[in-house]
């Protein structure tokens, strides 16, 4: 019997809005209650009884404990697609493996309600001397199914995995994209309760990932099915996550809205992202080497985050340039924005714009206004360039400040188009003057709700 915690929005962990807690209403399918988990691992061995015995003495041991988990307690309920999230390392798939009873606990306590059927690890179950089909009735049983049922599932996870033509060969000949297509399907049309999924929404080719995604869709509003998904996409935690939790270090970081928690998360991609730039750019330069884009005529260029690097479309984004350049003669900065998400250069100063006036190690500072832009994911470059020598229209590239030495930022609107770059607050496509076959519906807008 699950242990029913206090999950009301006074929980400072929550992150969530109260729409979202309509499914607290549900029953509790699958409880986590303090988990701990840690790893031992070796650190010397002792290579007799007189050494065994000095160890023992000195109180080594000859392991030292990892905690990967620490008290780990959270709820999901009937009909949630629950999302997992964090950074590589930080306890999602130990936590999953605990779920799915492959890992047991050092303390606490994992509780079930129905039957469980994880995808967690591609070829789990499968043996390639077999064929596609006797695979499928291995795996089958391997979850707990008995042969009646998976006869009755079988046609079902042959059509969706679209490899009829293949099942009588064996699984050693299938490439790995078919492997993928198999394991996933058997594990997503297996009649279970709750799928435990690991990073697998980007199996398979386009058409597959399409005919995933409308599965997702399919079951997200079944209240009878409820999903635990662990991704790094915070574009599927928003598209089918009922709720979301945010883990960090082994705990619990956040739980609630999943928006609120999928920020977070990419506020922690990007502090990381900054640190390890820097631990880069400092190497480097202890060895007295340029990192990529650099040379020793530029050997500084970096563009930074002066304002917070997660913001709204209401907000204007400072950054900074620093650089150092010694020669004489004029040069200029270049600066351009590339929409990481979906692709191509968002905007560009243009070559010979920003002039700059001091020659030597300066940093200056920028300013761009967001009001334009939906919600996405942003990185600035910024070149260091002179006048051509052989055409005054024109600027030469000394360095860039790409790599390590680029700027991210993200913005993120409560409402609006995700997927579109520009807002509608600035542009709209309407009808031509005159056209009469189109009515436009200004009453719903549906992005304002």
């Amino acid at each position: 019997m699950s242990k029913q915690m206090d999950t009301t929005i006074d929980d400072p962990r929550l992150a969530g809005q109260e729409e979202e807690l309509a499914y607290l209403d549900a029953p509790v399918v699958l409880s986590a209650y303090h988990v701990n988990k840690y790893f031992k691992l070796p650190t010397e061995q002792a290579t007799g009884l007189k050494q065994a015995f000095i160890n023992w003495t000195k109180g080594i041991k000859g392991y030292k404990k990892q905690e990967v988990l620490k008290d780990i307690s959270f709820e999901v309920h009937q009909g949630e697609f629950f999302g997992i999230v964090g950074r590589n390392g930080g306890g999602k798939s130990t936590l999953l493996k605990i779920i799915s009873q492959i890992y047991y606990p050092n303390k606490g306590s994992v509780s079930v309600t129905g039957k469980l059927v994880p995808f967690i690890e591609l070829g789990v179950g499968f043996n390639p001397e077999l064929t596609g089909r006797e695979n499928v009735y291995l795996n089958g049983c391997l979850l707990g199914f008995t042969h009646e049922e998976i006869d009755a599932m079988y046609d079902d996870i042959v059509e969706f995995a679209e490899l009829g033509d293949f099942m009588d060969q064996k699984l050693k000949n299938y490439s790995s994209g078919m492997q993928v297509r198999l394991a996933f399907s058997v594990a997503i049309k297996a009649q279970g309760d709750i799928l435990v999924l690991d990073e697998v929404l980007a199996v398979g080719d386009e058409a597959f990932q399409r005919k995933c995604d409308n599965f997702f869709r399919k079951v997200s509003k079944d209240p009878s099915k409820t999903v635990i998904l662990v991704t790094h996409d915070m574009g599927s935690v928003k598209k089918y996550c009922t709720r979301a939790m945010l883990i960090k270090d082994g705990e619990v970081a956040a739980i609630g809205d999943k928006e609120s928690v999928a920020d977070q998360y990419t506020l922690l991609n990007l502090e990381a992202e900054k640190k390890d730039n820097e631990r880069k750019a400092q190497e480097m330069a202890d060895k007295g080497e340029y990192v990529e884009g650099l040379n020793e005529r530029c050997p500084l260029l970096r563009t930074y985050a002066v304002s917070p690097s997660m913001l709204t479309s209401d907000d204007v984004f400072e950054f900074a340039v620093e650089y150092q350049y010694d020669e004489p003669g004029d040069f200029y900065l270049a600066i351009s924005m590339n929409d990481i998400r979906r692709g191509g250069i968002t905007y560009d100063t243009g070559a010979k714009v920003f002039k700059m006036k001091r020659h030597g190690h300066h940093t200056v500072r920028f300013q761009v206004p967001l009001s334009l832009f939906n919600s996405g994911e942003f990185r600035l470059f910024t070149s260091l360039r002179t006048p051509s020598a052989t055409d005054s229209n024109f600027t030469d590239m000394v360095a860039v400040a790409t790599g390590d030495n680029a700027c991210s930022f993200v913005i993120r609107n409560a409402k609006g188009d995700p997927y579109a770059l520009l807002n509608h607050d600035h542009i709209r496509i309407t009808p031509a003057n005159g056209e009469e076959n189109v009515t436009v519906m200004s009453e719903f807008d549906p992005f304002e709700g």
